[in-house]
């Protein structure tokens, strides 16, 4: 019987270490390194690891001209903002992950998707942490059609496989693959070794049969996805669905993505029938009262491949703290730093002693250097208590110099807020647009002083 080596894994990055240390020298972190069991490979396995793949025809070498383009064939999920964040549709032979909380609503989407899939193709739902009766009893609470959809409960990837064969899906799910197990791995489900070797089994499955595999997967506390990196190395497609727990809109973004972008954001609504698509969030986003209120203002951030309507909140008071308070909410902590540097430095207004509290209203994360000139412009009407008209919206990157930088897509941002019935804008000189939207002021400014003088 061949002897079983052991490896020592860090669960963050995925690298090994000949021996047990405190901490991870690829990654930094603490106590993050486990042992695992490895399973004696054989000659044979290692030879056919990629027998079978597709698009793998044999060892020839060839240039980049010769390789053969052909378009990938795409496959729509019924929801046009799923496809959104995924580049267009499933793609044949793709492994994609789906993270989210505990209540998201990652097996409610995924079971409207094979629902509605199951009339077209052959679809497969394999279910390892709820029972068949769960999944029926959910279908038919959100009213859906139930005669199509082939339906598994086995933890065994050896199984599913074995099952999958025979079935020939175009499309499986497996919910979950934390609870998913490899029998030449002797470890318990969940740990680093069996998340690792199970992604890896069904992702060749999917090159090897052609098959979209959608997994689902946990997150830890902190609202990364669990189990150890290599899992998000090895799939195509990682993309989490996040939302307040106080909230029914979810917010579904790709951060991973070899077949289309990793910055688009699509939303959904959860309703008692189940998710469904809001087609223009920026409404959601701008649910604002009737009086003009001090430290609120609209930008226009870009998100993928389409502008979004944003509300910035900010509130600056008196500081009884010898070290007053820096609290941010959907923005980057050091940036609100930086730009209260710019502000004293080339607005002329001292709020070191006060205390500030920056919030974007709807949940969303923005990271988009757009909503610098909206910011600063928050902070001084709560600074001064001033309201800014709401009629007017603002976008724009500040500089360390003070200046106004522009930004991509400004006429599409300024065509977005027209549509929502803004007939003032401050932007980027760089941006001004040739023929300002019908009904739209547009103000182009260079520098943040002109941007202060233009309220």
């Amino acid at each position: 019987m061949a002897k079983s080596k052991t490896a020592f894994v860090c669960g963050e990055c995925g690298a090994e270490f000949p021996r047990w240390q405190g901490q991870c020298s690829e990654c930094k972190e603490w106590n993050t390194i486990s042992e695992i069991r490895l399973a004696p490979a054989s000659s044979a396995g290692r030879n056919s690891r990629f027998a079978g793949y597709a698009g793998v025809q044999d060892n020839k070498v060839q240039t980049l001209d010769e390789i053969a383009l052909t378009e990938i064939p795409r496959i729509g999920s019924g929801f046009k903002e799923l496809d959104r964040v995924l580049g267009g549709g499933l793609v044949p032979g793709s492994a994609i992950l789906i993270g989210g909380n505990p209540g998201a609503g990652k097996s409610t989407l995924l079971l409207q998707v094979m629902c509605g899939l199951a009339s077209r193709m052959k679809t497969l739902y394999v279910t390892g942490e709820e029972s068949l009766q769960q999944v029926a009893m959910r279908a038919q609470r959100l009213g859906l059609p139930k005669d199509q959809l082939r339906m598994l409960s086995e933890t065994s990837v050896e199984q599913i496989c074995h099952v999958a064969r025979e079935e020939r899906p175009a499309v499986m799910v497996i919910d979950s693959i934390q609870v998913m197990h490899v029998a030449e791995v002797q470890s318990a489900p969940g740990s680093v070794s069996q998340v690792r070797e199970a992604a890896a089994q069904l992702t060749r499955f999917a090159k090897q049969q052609g098959v979209v595999i959608l997994m689902v997967g946990h997150v830890t506390k902190d609202g990364t996805l669990a189990g150890p990196k290599v899992l998000e190395h090895c799939i195509d497609c990682s993309v989490l669905l996040d939302g307040a727990a106080d909230s029914r809109f979810r917010t579904l973004r790709s951060h991973k993505n070899r077949f289309g972008a990793v910055n688009e954001l699509g939303v959904f609504a959860m309703t008692e029938t189940g998710m469904k698509e809001v087609s223009n969030p920026s409404a959601i986003f701008l649910s604002r009262g009737e009086e003009q209120t001090t430290g609120s203002v609209v930008m226009v951030i870009w998100e993928g491949t389409r502008p979004l309507l944003v509300e910035l909140q900010a509130l600056v008071d008196y500081s009884q703290l010898a070290n007053p308070r820096r609290v941010t909410v959907g923005l980057e902590h050091n940036r609100l730093a930086l730009l209260l540097a710019v502000l004293h430095r080339h607005g002329g207004m001292q709020m070191a002693d006060q205390d500030v509290f920056v919030n974007v209203v709807g949940g969303v994360r923005v990271e988009d250097t757009s909503a610098d000139l909206a910011l600063l412009l928050a902070l001084v009407s709560s600074f001064r208590d001033r309201a800014l008209p709401q009629e007017l919206v603002v976008f724009g990157e500040v500089g360390l110099s003070g200046e106004i930088r522009p930004v991509p897509s400004g006429q599409e941002r300024l065509m977005e807020a027209a549509k929502h019935g803004f007939t003032r804008a401050i932007v980027p000189w760089s941006n001004r647009p040739k023929q300002a939207p019908a009904g739209m002021e547009v103000i182009a400014v260079k520098k943040l002083e002109e941007a202060l003088a233009a309220l």
